[in-house]
């Protein structure tokens, strides 16, 4: 941690000095007193588009990810149609050059029958392979072994799986179904979604990655069981890694109570014993990243009984402030929160020069005031989904500014048109 001036040009950070008043500029943005920090890269979204944008698209949920410190997102492969096969992941990508104002990239997915398309992806075109071994519609769960064990066997890109155990869970549902028909509370959502499903599925994807040699990031951990799976070694010490999502950060099954169905999500957040255990991987490098699982519903999508709600939560506008409450709580570092939204996702995923603030690389940038904070609103909210679980709460830090390839997208409250974001690219052998 350091002061210092950065001179940008042409999109990248060209020099880093203590003084560099004396260099001819068009624009100078003075953020003396507030920290600096690479934009966050979020490998963790669901923005909905091809295919729902009513609810979420590159335009809307970008704008809300700036705002939220985050200047690359990789999207998820859950849109309409899904990215089976590297036509609809290009068509994607082709979209989201002409509406995004973040940087991107996009996971390819996995199905019970696109093997051969898996076999063929770019290594250079895609983030990495999504399997949804639970959490999904038929059409994107993957839940036979032997297709499973062939995935891992023939992946060319990191594989990233939402784990759930399916069986596990329809025969929860059946059994609070007994007792409260349709109407189960909300409450019950993480012993539905339980420990048990989450860690049966954790584990066989370890397994299978282990027998396979693959190389496997699994996505948003809910239990501190999960998380002693883990290695405790530097991301680029593993084969095997683990994300952790802001929620289930800030709450646990306590506030269930207060928020029912708006914090309905998959995998269910759980005790705060697990959100406990969370903290503790991340301190000990056994969870690796966190995100933010951005999925926006809209409001009426979150009324109504519990089978009826839809899972998913918006939280791309708040990431960075919720996070920074921990960092108030004396709990988490800067350099520590820089490590795991930033850092280690470059290092992870081989992006290329992004993530780190050096000369030479992309200027992605966010600035944050500790000392002045704002005020959570639904009816501010630039999400589709035109709300938020943190609605009325008083984040003690705040996004001042962010910045996507030199460009100034956002500033103290204001989102900036014109600009559009870059296709990441990856440091990967062919």
């Amino acid at each position: 941690m350091f002061e210092s001036d950065i001179y940008v040009r042409s999109g990248r950070i060209e020099k880093i000095g203590k003084d560099l008043s004396n260099m001819k500029v068009r624009h100078t943005l003075d953020v003396k007193g507030k920290f600096l920090l690479p934009g966050m890269i979020d490998d963790h979204v669901h923005f909905h588009e091809p295919g729902m944008e009513y609810k979420g698209d590159f335009s809307s949920e970008s704008r809300a990810a700036v705002a939220g410190g985050i200047t690359t997102f990789f999207d998820m492969p859950d849109t309409i149609p899904h990215v089976f096969n590297s036509e609809v992941l290009e068509a994607k990508a082709r979209l989201a050059s002409t509406k995004s104002i973040a940087n991107f990239a996009f996971y390819h997915g996995a199905s019970n029958d696109n093997l051969e398309d898996i076999k063929a992806i770019d290594s250079l075109a895609c983030c990495g392979l999504k399997i949804f071994m639970g959490g999904a519609s038929r059409a994107l769960l993957v839940d036979k072994a032997e297709i499973l064990d062939d995935i891992f066997k023939s992946s060319p890109v990191l594989i990233a799986t939402h784990c759930e155990d399916m069986p596990t869970i329809v025969d929860n549902e059946e059994s609070y179904r007994q007792i409260y028909g349709d109407d189960i509370p909300f409450q019950l959502h993480a012993k539905i979604r339980s420990e048990e499903a989450c860690y049966k599925s954790s584990s066989l994807a370890i397994e299978l990655a282990k027998s396979n040699k693959a190389r496997l990031h699994v996505l948003h951990i809910t239990t501190a069981k999960e998380a002693e799976m883990f290695e405790a070694e530097s991301v680029t010490e593993k084969m095997i890694t683990a994300e952790v999502c802001g929620h289930y950060l800030s709450f646990s099954d306590e506030d269930y109570a207060s928020k029912g169905s708006l914090i309905k999500c998959e995998p269910a957040i759980k005790t705060e014993s697990d959100r406990a255990g969370l903290f503790q991987g991340l301190m000990d490098n056994r969870l690796d990243i966190i995100a933010s699982d951005h999925s926006p519903q809209k409001w009426d999508e979150k009324q109504g009984s519990y089978f009826e709600v839809l899972s998913g939560i918006p939280t791309a506008e708040f990431f960075l402030p919720s996070l920074l409450e921990h960092y108030q709580d004396g709990i988490f570092s800067l350099e520590f929160l820089v490590q795991k939204t930033s850092h280690a996702v470059a290092d992870l995923f081989n992006i290329k020069e992004r993530g780190y603030i050096r000369e030479g690389y992309w200027a992605d940038f966010v600035i944050i005031d500790v000392e002045k904070g704002r005020m959570a609103n639904s009816k501010e909210a630039l999400s589709k989904a035109a709300w938020t679980p943190y609605d009325g709460v008083e984040f003690r830090s705040s996004v001042y500014a962010t910045i996507v390839n030199g460009d100034l997208v956002y500033i103290n409250g204001k989102t900036r048109t014109g600009t559009i974001g870059k296709r990441v690219e990856f440091n990967r052998t062919v």
